[in-house]
């Protein structure tokens, strides 16, 4: 399975050590990838260096500037997990092509970009061995001759060039996109217990949902505000070939074991 990992299940050294913990003993029962994000490192990391946060529809604009402190956050970070975890290497996208893939919109974005190639190999070789991969949303983008020419988005002007260099991508989605490229379910760990249809009630929480389930409720209303980007990511992934994805808590102790068995959290389903 793939754990996503990060936000605001890592709101305290406490809590991210707890689901570290937690992710440990769930690889005794089936091998796990964890896919980290980093957003709290990254800002403490920003304010530091005197450097502002600025987003453009939803979107970290990473200057080169912020990109170097965002990779050095997040590469400290994804030593931490490492440990945290054991038995577990620190992976980005740098290692051995692991994440690669086109910037979006450099003039609006910045480095900002998204994955469309994952190094399998590499990670069924870890894999089997018994190392758990832990990989920081940093990817590489695609040279300019390849990106050019292999790109999904051809009408989206500056998408799918590239020069080979670090850029930052969405966690959700690089997560997905693993997800898709091992053909493994994904597990998105958040700060709510999965997807309810009348939200707070704790009876209304839906333990599984088809994908015309989900978008009649995103019509219906009773799926919008930050659940909204939530299930987004989800569908993506079983849009990249992800069977299953889950939507489930991270805040509370047993929840990773008990979403990853489907005894917890909202499992999507095509």
């Amino acid at each position: 399975m793939i754990v996503k990992y990060g936000g605001n299940a890592m709101k305290s050294l406490e809590l991210r050590r707890n689901v570290a913990r937690e992710i440990g003993l769930l690889r005794r029962e089936m091998p796990i990838i964890v896919v980290h994000g980093g957003g709290p490192a990254i800002e403490r990391e920003l304010q530091v260096r005197g450097i502002e946060s600025r987003f453009v529809d939803g979107l970290r604009v990473t200057t080169p500037e912020v990109m170097h402190a965002l990779e050095i956050a997040l590469c400290q970070l994804n030593k931490e997990l490492s440990q945290d975890i054991g038995n577990a290497v620190g992976l980005m996208g740098r290692d051995s092509g692991l994440l690669v893939g086109d910037l979006l919109d450099p003039e609006r974005y910045g480095r900002v970009g998204r994955v469309s190639s994952v190094n399998t190999a590499l990670l069924h070789a870890l894999l089997a061995i018994g190392i758990t991969p832990v990989v920081g949303c940093v990817a590489v983008a695609r040279d300019g001759e390849r990106g050019a020419s292999e790109t999904r988005d051809s009408e989206a002007g500056s998408a799918g060039t590239g020069d080979g260099e670090a850029m930052n991508v969405n966690a959700d989605t690089a997560a997905g996109a693993v997800a898709g490229a091992m053909r493994q379910g994904v597990l998105f760990l958040t700060d709510v217990d999965g997807v309810y249809r009348a939200y707070p009630d704790p009876d209304s929480l839906a333990p599984q949902l088809s994908r015309a389930e989900v978008e009649s409720g995103i019509q219906a209303g009773w799926i919008a505000g930050g659940m909204l980007p939530k299930v987004g990511a989800a569908l993506s992934a079983l849009d990249a070939g992800a069977p299953f994805a889950v939507i489930a808590s991270g805040m509370n102790t047993g929840m990773v074991r008990a979403a990853a068995h489907g005894l917890a959290g909202t499992r999507l389903l095509p």
